[in-house]
């Protein structure tokens, strides 16, 4: 191509961003933000945020009128921006493995609670086999109060206090 002729593609100097991977980016971090809105208080207090960021999220806590949030989630959007994302990112992983560790158990709880009723000694014993510190006496006593509660068709008191001594006595797999 000679001097004069004019080359078709525009050129962009090297740290160009379009516009849209601009508006990507704003959007993943005001989803960052809105995700850091919904920790309860224990939680947020440990993702690693200034003072700004702090601030910027607990005035959007006290607004009620949608726009007024709107803007706000934009503004915490733009404040993310200096932040590091990193470091908020790492902590919120963690949050949420120790909620999927947290659920998973929970529902291994309830699946063995469930299987205790049903099968009584049978599943007892593999599971003392596995933990035999726990009260033998105890579990058999919450079993049969909560197979009769269930023949007449009473709330299944004695199934939720079952759940709660397995929840308690037994270990968070991988936790």
């Amino acid at each position: 191509m000679s001097m004069h002729e004019q080359s078709d593609e525009p050129e962009y100097p090297d740290d160009y961003t379009s516009k849209s991977a601009r508006k990507r980016e704003m959007q993943a971090l005001q989803d960052l933000g809105r995700e850091l809105l919904d920790l309860p208080e224990s939680q947020f207090s440990q993702v690693p945020l200034s003072e700004e960021i702090i601030d910027a999220i607990a005035l959007y806590k006290r607004l009620h009128q949608r726009e007024a949030r709107r803007r706000q989630l934009q503004r915490i959007g733009k404040l993310m921006r200096q932040e590091d994302i990193e470091a908020i990112d790492g902590t919120l992983a963690g949050f949420r493995q120790h909620d999927l560790l947290f659920r998973q158990h929970f529902h291994r709880i309830e699946a063995l609670r469930d299987q205790l009723i049903a099968d009584g000694d049978t599943a007892l014993a593999p599971l003392l086999d596995q933990y035999p510190d726990l009260d033998v006496q105890f579990i058999r006593q919450l079993i049969r109060q909560a197979r009769q509660e269930d023949g007449r068709g009473k709330p299944p008191a004695a199934s939720r206090k079952l759940f709660r001594y397995l929840r308690e006595a037994l270990p968070v797999a991988g936790g």
